[in-house]
């Protein structure tokens, strides 16, 4: 599996500028009016991950394949965009096969970049990107409610349990409450999930800063101002620090960071935080022919992580041969962790560890 991020936003609150940063190119149209990104711009981007050179320089495999985010650039959206103002919900519909919604909110001043709302306000920007998607959802409910009610009347179980899901949600979205907030049990949630609300998506917000308030932003004081909840993440970015770090050299952008008294590029840190907001991690597969990086949810077994490669993979499941990432660097390789007793062969019920080093056996 892959990562998918939609980033959504209003007009100019540096969406493009941070997508282009992304995706190391210039394929989202950055200019100061709303709307400049008709068209979802779609982009894939390597997982940054530092094991990766380091097992290439243990195995020296032919080629190496990173873990990749793909980001989707969804345009502007205003008030009433639900409804169809602005460009209409007609980009809305390009979010929902997202795992998550990533909302890019200015938090800067600058007289010279037009705000769609006359000036910068963090906590009404995000309450009215939260709105139209709640709108949109609340249209989504109410369709299938109608369907489900009448289906019901029948006295078929499975609608009638359906039914009383949908007016549990559709109360919270009157109430302005994200889908996501909702207590519901396993089936509810199951159920929600062919319906693809919005809301139900897990959210991370983007604070667009400028390159002098970085260092000392408060995110703790910003998840305060725009009353999120504990488990929710801000993540604070200069987008024009991003782009600009496109055309530096890893040894030059190390020394840029420093001097901004940074650890490491926003981008890094949101691509973790997305990894983290969906319980996601990582193993690798090994070999001369090439050395790879996979995605996994935490928690899913040694067939599971298998049939990440190939759905015959986790069918078939045998065995797995595993080397913990650490076992196989301080033993110089596969062949030397073998040697000192570090491979382990696990069967069925394994819960694969982050940076597992993993060969499986299958039958056909």
């Amino acid at each position: 599996m892959s990562l998918k991020v939609g980033i959504v936003g209003l007009p100019n609150v540096g969406k493009s500028t941070l997508f282009n940063a992304l995706t190391r190119s210039k394929g989202a149209q950055a200019a100061n009016y709303p709307f400049c990104t008709i068209d979802p711009n779609v982009g894939v981007v390597e997982v940054p991950d530092d094991r990766m050179a380091v097992l290439e320089g243990l195995v020296k495999p032919e080629k190496m394949i990173p873990a990749i985010v793909e980001f989707v650039d969804i345009a502007g959206l205003v008030k009433g965009a639900s409804q169809g103002e602005g460009l209409g919900n007609q980009f809305l519909h390009n979010i929902r096969e997202c795992h998550a919604i990533a909302q890019v909110i200015r938090f800067f001043e600058d007289s010279d970049i037009t705000h769609v709302h006359g000036g910068v306000n963090p906590k009404l920007d995000m309450d009215v990107i939260h709105l139209e998607l709640i709108l949109a959802d609340l249209d989504t409910v109410n369709k299938r409610l109608v369907e489900s009610e009448r289906k019901s009347k029948t006295g078929d179980k499975e609608f009638t349990a359906q039914t009383v899901v949908l007016r549990k949600v559709k109360t919270a979205l009157e109430s302005e409450q994200l889908v996501i907030n909702v207590e519901l049990d396993e089936d509810g949630q199951e159920f929600l999930k062919d319906l693809h609300l919005l809301t139900n998506k897990p959210f991370i917000y983007i604070a667009n800063l400028k390159e002098d308030e970085l260092a000392g932003f408060d995110a703790e004081k910003a998840k305060a101002d725009l009353n999120l909840g504990a488990h929710e993440q801000i993540v604070p970015i200069c987008a024009k620090i991003e782009e600009d770090l496109v055309g530096f050299s890893a040894e030059e952008a190390v020394v840029f960071l420093e001097d901004l008294g940074l650890k490491e590029s926003g981008i890094n840190a949101f691509i973790r935080a997305s990894y983290e907001l969906l319980g996601l991690q990582t193993y690798f597969t090994a070999g001369v022919k090439e050395v790879r990086a996979w995605t996994i949810k935490k928690g899913y077994t040694a067939p599971q992580a298998a049939g990440v490669i190939h759905t015959d993979f986790e069918k078939g499941f045998i065995k797995a041969d595993v080397i913990s990432y650490n076992d196989f660097v301080t033993a110089g390789g596969e062949a030397q962790a073998k040697e000192s007793g570090k491979l382990r062969q696990e069967g069925k019920e394994y819960v694969v560890q982050e940076g597992d080093v993993m060969h499986f056996k299958f039958s056909n």
